[in-house]
């Protein structure tokens, strides 16, 4: 955490289906007055995802914030995937928490073996050697025994996994709400609750049972 008390936080996204997830993350990010800097880490098949999924084309990294975001923004910071050397490649470089989202299974594998062979697979690697928060949006589905062990290991480690399952308690009308609901849930993990994000009240009928 800077010394203003704001946090550094670094996104990675793979090629895993759901740049819907990585985009409102980093909308929420951008957003958010607690956040100082995000490090953008988006992978050859990630950037193939937004052009999929989102019909934005690979472009320069100033464009590329430009087209997830809709603006411009001072806080996101594009680093390729190749550059291992990069800050947060390195555990002086103090960064808060980092989410993988989503995350492929080939990315996860990497991150339990501990193969740091691309920037995301060392800043997680980073992430785990100094206790740091590191958050696994694991994207893909039915899991292997090879899925299973590696997030296993990985959690072992110090990683949280969250698989991107959605959740239904909160009633929701739009495929929005239950991104919304979803990346809050992640952000409140990396200690960024949002004001969004649907909070469980308690069971109607239980609250009549006891009334």
């Amino acid at each position: 955490m800077q010394q203003n008390g704001k946090k550094i936080i670094t996104v990675g996204v793979t090629g895993a289906s759901g740049a819907v997830l990585a985009q409102k993350m980093l909308g929420l990010l951008d957003s958010d007055a607690r956040v100082e800097r995000i490090h953008l880490v988006v992978t050859e098949t990630g950037l193939r995802l937004f052009a999929e999924e989102l019909a934005i084309p690979s472009s320069s990294a100033h464009q590329l914030v430009q087209r997830i975001l809709g603006h411009p923004s001072q806080k996101i910071e594009v680093i390729s995937n190749k550059d291992v050397g990069a800050s947060i490649a390195s555990g002086s470089y103090a960064v808060d928490a980092m989410a993988v989202i989503p995350c492929s299974v080939g990315t996860l594998a990497k991150i339990a073996a501990g193969t740091c062979d691309d920037l995301i697979a060392r800043s997680a690697d980073v992430m785990l050697k100094e206790a740091r928060k590191l958050v696994l949006c694991v994207r893909d589905t039915p899991f292997s025994r090879i899925h299973l062990e590696n997030m296993l290991r990985a959690q072992q480690a110090g990683a949280v996994i969250m698989p991107a399952i959605p959740s239904f308690y909160h009633h929701p009308k739009t495929i929005d709400d239950l991104v919304v609901q979803y990346v809050c849930r992640v952000l409140a993990q990396m200690e960024l609750p949002q004001d969004v994000m649907f909070r469980w009240p308690g069971s109607a009928t239980a609250k009549e049972a006891k009334a």
